[in-house]
């Protein structure tokens, strides 16, 4: 059984954190005005397909959310992630969202 996936918004090193086994994953951000730009997920080989980088990705998308920002998604896995997940393509920024609908 698979130990539930709890995620630290860690907002002194602007990332989003997985701590398991451990071993640590991060989403990795920087902000910009009323921008949020996503620029790297990380999770370590012994972490991965335990759903871990879709969980930082929700999270983070979340905060993104609740703090009225626009999404730039830089990070080739949040990009994916969007692209399959349709409720938040709304907040990827205008003109980052070639491909968005």
């Amino acid at each position: 059984m698979s130990t539930p996936t709890e995620v630290v918004h860690n907002a002194d090193h602007q990332r989003f954190e997985v701590q398991q086994d451990g071993h640590l994953a991060v989403l990795d951000y920087r902000r910009a005005g009323n921008q949020i730009i996503f620029t790297h997920t990380g999770v370590p080989g012994e972490l991965e397909g335990r759903g871990i980088g879709s969980a930082l990705a929700k999270a983070g998308l979340a905060y993104a959310r609740e703090n009225g920002l626009e999404v730039v998604p830089l990070c080739p896995f949040v990009r994916s992630y969007i692209e399959r997940k349709p409720e938040y393509q709304d907040m990827v920024s205008k003109a980052s969202s070639g491909g968005f609908a």
